[in-house]
């Protein structure tokens, strides 16, 4: 297939560029750099040193035999997408192209204008360009887990039905983002719905939970290979960041009660989810949606397996609460379906205390770059 990946030099953009072309399909991928002017702005720099786009893409080229081609631009200029489209003509587009961090989202009302206007847009113009130049292409758009919020109720994928007074009808499951981020990607499911039931794009909306993980088999060919690895409050991921916390010896950082209960995935499951949704289009008109998770745990639970490990190791890892920076319920029912993915083929690679264990020597190599002041909060919107 012909693949563009929107978002391509981000944390899971770029091992996907590496991933579809080694399985031999013609790859596209676009960026703005927007991520790493961010990351820049903030002080949340990644922690291995990352090539930018383009040299990536030669040096994955050069060692693999395969051949990724890239562009640099501004997803939000509709022109880039004309040119994108009228000379590549992909037949899936991977949408990653969107601003992802809660409190950068949280941070201002210049981060929160962002994050609306990006996220939205760019959304907006893949589908006129799909629309206009390639009808039967198939959207992957990565969703998120928090579109759902923490309902009282077990999460379905994606839809519902209901019964009121008598009458049944299938609608989308209630959504409840907990930033503005979320709410964005609440934002673009509606706005995916609309076009699909109207003109019969085909759409796979994975609602992915928090991605862990440093390596994948194409990063294993160099470093320089390496994915976006943040560790800060800002675009570090749970896990993420208390692996560099117990590397570092800062106590790992509990929010408030540790009971928020979220569902994980390692990053070679989200390559694999994917590439399952690429290679398995939904229909004409279908909006399919995927729950992209592979275990839950909460905060507490995670915090104990890295201190366990962390201690086997000879890190002397602590943990500490702290005050929560969200706005979140600490205490709450969680039970999400994800089933879907499951059974196209997807093959878990569950958190085991070795894989914990190998993430941890991978850090320790990086162990000199950390900046512990990164690390807390800086950002807050519990009052």
């Amino acid at each position: 297939m012909k693949i563009l990946v929107l978002g391509a030099d981000g944390y899971l953009g770029w091992p996907t560029m590496m991933h579809f072309a080694k399985k031999g399909h013609q790859v596209l991928g676009v960026d703005d750099y927007s991520r790493r002017q961010i990351a820049m702005q903030t002080s949340s720099e990644a922690l291995m040193p990352n090539p930018n786009l383009e040299e990536r893409v030669k040096i994955f080229n050069e060692i693999s035999g395969h051949n990724i081609a890239c562009r640099v631009g501004d997803l939000k200029d509709f022109r880039l997408f004309e040119s994108v489209f009228s000379t590549f003509s992909p037949d899936a587009v991977i949408h990653y192209a969107e601003q992802p961090s809660a409190p950068y989202s949280l941070k201002g009302y210049e981060e929160a204008h962002y994050t609306l206007k990006n996220n939205l847009e760019v959304t907006h113009n893949l589908i006129w360009a799909v629309m206009k130049f390639a009808p039967k292409c198939h959207i992957v758009k990565l969703g998120t887990m928090g579109e759902y919020g923490t309902p009282n109720i077990d999460i379905e994928e994606g839809w519902l039905d209901i019964e009121h007074k008598g009458r049944k009808h299938k609608f989308l499951y209630p959504r409840q983002a907990g930033s503005l981020y979320h709410t964005t990607k609440v934002l673009d499911t509606d706005l995916i719905w609309f076009y699909v039931r109207t003109f019969n794009l085909r759409v796979t909306d994975l609602m992915q939970g928090p991605v862990y993980g440093l390596s994948t088999p194409e990063t294993d060919l160099d470093q320089r290979l390496l994915p976006n690895f943040h560790y800060d409050d800002i675009f570090g991921t749970l896990v993420n960041r208390f692996l560099v916390q117990a590397v570092a010896k800062v106590p790992l950082t509990v929010y408030g009660k540790g009971g928020q209960i979220r569902g994980y995935l390692n990053l070679n499951d989200t390559l694999q989810c994917v590439d399952l949704a690429a290679s398995n289009p939904a229909e004409e008109g279908e909006l399919r949606i995927f729950n992209q998770l592979t275990e839950t745990f909460s905060v507490n639970e995670l915090a104990e397996k890295v201190k366990k490990v962390g201690d086997q190791m000879g890190l002397g890892v602590d943990i500490k609460p702290i005050e929560n920076p969200r706005k979140e319920a600490e205490d709450h029912y969680y039970n999400p379906a994800h089933t879907g993915l499951l059974d196209l083929g997807l093959e878990p690679h569950y958190l085991t205390d070795d894989v914990l264990a190998s993430m941890l020597e991978q850090v320790l190599n990086y162990k000199e770059a950390i900046d512990a002041s990164k690390i807390m909060p800086r950002v807050k919107w519990n009052n």
